[in-house]
């Protein structure tokens, strides 16, 4: 298959790392500052248990965001975004359909799309105390 920008997982994976923990830090930081309207706003949603739910969702989103920045820990990092997403969605966005622009599910699941990917794949070279990893490319299976 032709190519038209080099093969280079390891800046992929820094460019989707550095996406994310912006869009994470981004909603999670707000949580941070004025927790107690959070909380008030997730029990208005009917989200169960609304406080432990805020406080969930405020780890996932600010400690998981800078460990994702960092590339520490990220599938730890990812697993506990996922279940942040997977909340939102099932509790939040699910009855307004795929529309984004409608606060249906279309955001949430790309974050979780993301944080899975993150997790699965690890943070790649550039990352805090990140090694170089072999990700078994074509030219590894060709060589075989």
């Amino acid at each position: 298959m032709r190519r038209y920008l080099p093969l280079n997982l390891d800046v992929a994976l820094l460019v989707l790392r550095l996406a994310l923990a912006a869009i994470l830090l981004y909603h999670g930081l707000p949580k941070l500052m004025n927790f107690g309207a959070t909380a008030g706003a997730f029990q208005s949603m009917n989200i169960p248990a609304p406080t432990f739910a805020a406080g969930f969702a405020l780890i996932s989103e600010v400690i998981g965001g800078i460990l994702i920045l960092l590339g520490v820990a990220v599938d730890i990092a990812g697993l506990l975004v996922i279940i942040d997403m997977i909340g939102a969605i099932a509790f939040v966005h699910w009855a307004n359909g795929f529309d984004f622009t409608k606060g249906g599910w279309e955001h949430p699941f790309t974050v979780l799309a993301m944080a899975l990917t993150l997790a699965l794949a690890g943070p790649g070279s550039y990352a805090l105390g990140g090694k170089r990893v072999s990700y078994g490319g074509p030219e590894r299976r060709r060589a075989a």
